[in-house]
């Protein structure tokens, strides 16, 4: 037995216990920390070989692991932008270089430049709608941008989409060739007519003139004037100081007075896009006109009013008309062993060997968790289990440190022999 080697053992103890109880004391600084996981200390054996007759002593190593896969409570707030990740996932942020990292950590709130920011200072990320429908990017962080509303803040959008749904009357005159709204002239004569709110690029209001007029037995032309170009000072907005926008047959079953031809059609908006109004439901029926569905998309120029965060990631701006526009997703990062995850300052976490590689996919899909908005995780620490573990560790250092004593006694006990 070596009374040194003995010692070093008490040391080697002490060390141990003090990093428990610095595990401990993180904790307890931390235990107030949105998003923050426990730490621990873990304790490894060092076997020294020993001679047959004679032991010698070893010591212990420690390691220290983070329960990051353990969920911590969530907390509901009044904001929005509090985030909130429920089941598995990570956010994924971005510091001041572009460097990206995760973090459970949502306590989310706009900076000057409209971005999303937490209070370690890290953007939050996301795929913009700018081109289309995002995908995600399942093995690493392109194509993510830092979230910023308010590059968004006045919008407007072109019409695009649009649906018109009426019942024509089957009883109606035909009107004959010359005297149809697409001839445009003053004797033009119509069986029915509808006007829709459509918007150009800048957002200006196009008002739209929708004419009917039976042809022939169940048969009808649709003809679309700009209500701009309408002449005044009249009886009738005939003529038109420019074409019809578009003109179109519709036929219409004589079995069921169904429509059976002609059933979209494309009107070019001045200054604007090309809007494809669904015709797909209108009827011809012994009764009167009647329009059962007038829809067309579009909004002129409007500022965000509010955003909303779905479940599923999606974050829109709600505009002052009601508009409700999506501007980007918010994904979620996971790797297969989230404990290993290295751990860094400010709550964040970076992929390490041990980790594996970054899996990202969107909220509500492929086993990843829910985005919660206007809640917050808390800390995942338990204040009376880490001081349970201070007192633990407090006996066991006060232990390991009469071993130390008492080798340091008997080697005092040796040095004296030979007086």
């Amino acid at each position: 037995m070596s009374l040194t080697g003995m010692m070093r053992t008490g040391v080697s103890g002490m060390n141990g216990q003090s990093n428990r109880l610095s595990a401990v004391a993180d904790n307890i600084a931390n235990s107030n920390t949105n998003g923050y996981k426990r730490a621990k200390a873990e304790f490894s054996t060092l076997i020294i070989p020993n001679a047959p007759g004679s032991y010698n002593s070893g010591g212990i190593t420690t390691a220290m692991r983070y329960e990051v896969s353990q969920q911590g409570v969530l907390n509901y707030t009044t904001s929005v932008t509090d985030l909130a990740v429920n089941g598995d996932g990570f956010f994924i942020v971005q510091d001041a270089s572009g460097t990206s990292y995760l973090t459970r950590a949502g306590s989310f709130v706009p900076d000057g430049e409209g971005r999303f920011v937490n209070a370690a200072g890290y953007y939050l990320t996301g795929y913009s709608y700018a081109n289309g429908t995002p995908s995600a990017t399942a093995n690493g962080f392109g194509g993510l941008e830092v979230i910023s509303v308010m590059d968004s803040a006045q919008i407007a959008l072109p019409s695009t989409l649009g649906s018109f749904a009426a019942n024509l009357p089957s009883t109606a005159e035909i009107v004959a060739a010359g005297d149809l709204p697409s001839d445009n002239v003053a004797t033009s004569t119509y069986t029915a007519k509808s006007s829709l709110v459509a918007y150009d690029n800048l957002g200006s209001q196009v008002m739209l003139d929708v004419y009917f007029t039976k042809t022939a037995d169940n048969e009808w032309e649709i003809t679309v004037y700009n209500k701009a170009d309408a002449a005044t000072g009249g009886t009738t907005s005939f003529p038109y100081s420019a074409p019809a926008l578009a003109t179109q047959t519709l036929t219409f079953s004589s079995a069921n007075g169904q429509l059976t031809s002609g059933g979209d059609i494309s009107i070019p908006i001045p200054n604007g896009d090309t809007l494809a109004l669904d015709l797909g439901s209108m009827s011809q029926l012994a009764s009167g006109y009647a329009v059962y569905e007038a829809t067309v998309n579009g909004n002129g120029p409007s500022a965000i009013d509010s955003i909303q965060i779905s479940e599923d990631g999606i974050l829109s701006a709600v505009f002052e008309n009601g508009q409700v526009k999506p501007l980007y997703r918010i994904p979620l990062a996971t790797v297969i062993s989230p404990d290993q995850l290295t751990v860094l300052p400010g709550n964040v976490y970076a992929q390490s060997e041990d980790s594996g590689n970054v899996r990202i996919g969107f909220p509500n899909e492929s086993g990843f968790g829910t985005v919660v908005s206007g809640a917050l995780e808390s800390s995942n620490v338990d204040i009376a289990q880490e001081l349970t573990e201070m007192i633990e560790a407090q006996r066991n250092y006060t232990a390991n440190s009469k071993v130390f004593q008492t080798g340091a006694d008997l080697l005092d006990v040796l040095v004296n022999l030979k007086r």
